[in-house]
């Protein structure tokens, strides 16, 4: 019986070894087109995050095996090693402080041994551009983004090399050369919404290329979010007529690839927003007026009545939210957002 515990107690662990080596698992290609890049290694980042199962007293050959079935197909690639040691190193640190090092190469010599050379370079590293980025975090905070991000793109390509680099951090060059086609937007001088739309599509057929479709079908919403948040945006919505902003809406949706069904759809919520805003903002001209007028439990019984007739069963929510010091209504309007 005890036996049978044991061995229990082993498969269980293993088994939660390889969930959680996969939980933080992302989408990775052989051109390192939309992948997550493993985080900048931090001083805080060490120890934590601990694989139960890969210490001793497990059965070392069956976390072999989940490394393999985990990584084994992609393991030729930079990014896919670098996760996978990433997962790795603060649980062995942790167990094994002096001498976690040599007990994750002998895993790493017999999980992929054609690629334990690489491995072990790859290794040292992530070990060397922790360090550069430890001795390094004060002077970069004290640097403006343009010129950190050259600095950490210097040091990333030095240690590891311009193309390992290029492979690890795809999924983060890609991201911010898309905020910089948004940011181009919205700095342009004297433009319509319909010149930012169009230069914010040809910025993200530059980054993504051929696959902007496939990009933009993963993240059509977050696009639309970005390119509605921008401040020129917003200006420029603010200063059109009702039947203009609509359209320019629309045209918005549209060109970034919504659906008819889903153009309809929005346009329905867009004029429900509209009079949602509009009922607020009497409510609040008239909230004002009762302030003006009345005081202590009269003024509260007349709200309770104002709100109930403006906001019907939400009238409570709206209450308790005056009641924490927010008013909704007194908020920015953000076309399209809210």
């Amino acid at each position: 019986m005890r036996r049978v515990i044991l061995a229990a107690a082993i498969t269980l662990a293993v088994v939660v070894a390889g969930v959680l080596l996969s939980s933080r698992g992302s989408r990775s290609s052989t051109s390192g087109v939309e992948t997550a890049a493993p985080s900048p290694p931090r001083a805080s980042s060490r120890p934590g995050g601990a694989i139960p199962g890969a210490g001793a007293g497990v059965d070392r050959d069956a976390l072999v095996a989940q490394l393999r079935s985990r990584y084994g197909a992609r393991i030729q690639h930079p990014y896919v090693q670098l996760k996978m040691l990433e997962r790795l190193i603060p649980y062995f640190r942790a167990q094994s402080p002096d001498h976690w090092r040599e007990s994750l190469l002998d895993l790493l010599r017999a999980a992929f041994p054609d690629h334990f050379a690489e491995l072990a370079a790859n290794l040292q590293h992530w070990l060397d551009y922790e360090r550069w980025m430890d001795e390094q975090r004060t002077s970069l905070q004290g640097m403006d983004d343009e010129k950190r991000r050259a600095a950490i793109r210097e040091a990333r390509e030095r240690i590891f090399g311009k193309e390992a680099a290029a492979n690890i951090w795809a999924s983060e060059l890609k991201n911010q050369a898309a905020a910089d086609a948004l940011h181009a937007a919205d700095a342009l001088q004297g433009a319509t919404v319909s010149d930012r739309l169009e230069r914010y599509k040809e910025g993200l057929e530059d980054v993504y290329q051929e696959q902007t479709e496939s990009y933009l079908e993963r993240h059509r919403q977050e696009a639309l979010d970005r390119f509605l948040d921008l401040d020129s945006v917003q200006k420029d919505l603010s200063a059109l007529g009702q039947e203009d902003r609509e359209r320019s809406l629309r045209e918005i949706r549209q060109g970034l690839g919504l659906s008819e069904e889903a153009l309809q759809r929005w346009d329905v919520l867009d004029r429900e927003r509209d009079a949602r805003w509009d009922a607020g903002a009497r409510y609040m001209q008239e909230r004002e007026a009762l302030a003006k007028q009345y005081v202590g439990d009269g003024l509260e019984q007349r709200l309770r009545e104002l709100r109930t007739r403006y906001f019907g069963a939400e009238a409570e929510t709206i209450a308790a939210e005056e009641q924490g010091g927010f008013f909704r209504f007194s908020r920015s309007r953000r076309w399209g957002r809210n």
